[in-house]
């Protein structure tokens, strides 16, 4: 799921623009390169290798990096909410790392799905940010970051529902990562159940997350009954 906006101070030296900027050029250009191998994956499928073993350097990196959001946010670099972004942040690299280290989730039918959403997501908000640093923002750079989401943000979660379910099965054949009783520490674990409660929390946010980004794109470009009245007020 996508972070939410965070606005720089407009007393902020060069030096931390220059920094804040750098970072999200950085990762407009990483999330790009993502989304040319996704769709060069398909146009020229390679004979042996899947989806997941042709990005997953480019994923863990970029996506990995959203760490330094943490950070901005934290030492106040960048105003927005800490305990959203970390969460935000913590969702994502999470299920990388179920990719990663669960088999049978590289074949997911998910992961293209959350993949693709990713890219275009990140590419518009990075893009967003890094022009509000400058203080010109392109009318379509602000119109994409309002407006793709309606697509993204159900692709993207559906993407992501898909690939936590299918890992349900190789987590509860192998109980990785689970800790049974009794045991020295006398506490229990279940990667399984954690991972369907995760599952279960998209129920309430999902709707929270979309219904924000609606009314913010009605903030900030206007409905178009509003848009009615400013012409007829000029």
């Amino acid at each position: 799921m996508a972070a939410t906006k965070g606005k720089t101070s407009k007393k902020t030296s060069p030096v931390i623009n220059a920094y804040l900027f750098a970072y999200n050029f950085i990762q407009v250009l990483g999330w790009s390169y993502l989304l040319f191998q996704i769709v060069n994956f398909y146009l020229n499928p390679p004979k042996s290798q899947g989806l997941w073993d042709v990005v997953k350097y480019t994923v863990g990196i970029f996506q990995n990096a959203a760490f330094i959001e943490i950070f901005n946010v934290a030492s106040g670099l960048v105003k927005s909410n800490l305990a959203v972004t970390t969460q935000q942040v913590l969702s994502r690299v999470a299920l990388v790392a179920a990719i990663a280290y669960i088999p049978e989730t590289s074949d997911s039918p998910g992961l293209p799905l959350a993949l693709t959403a990713w890219c275009f997501a990140e590419i518009t908000r990075y893009s967003y940010y890094g022009f509000n640093i400058i203080g010109f923002i392109p009318y379509l750079v602000i119109w994409a970051r309002y407006t793709f989401f309606y697509v993204l943000y159900p692709v993207g979660v559906s993407g992501e529902l898909l690939v936590y379910w299918t890992s349900l099965g190789y987590v509860g054949r192998t109980k990785m990562w689970s800790i049974e009783m009794p045991n020295k520490l006398n506490i229990a674990f279940s990667l399984w159940s954690a991972i369907v409660i995760v599952m279960l929390v998209y129920i309430p946010l999902f709707p929270q997350m979309y219904m924000h980004m609606v009314y913010q794109r009605k903030k900030t470009l206007g409905s178009p009954e509003t848009k009615k009245v400013q012409k007829k007020v000029q």
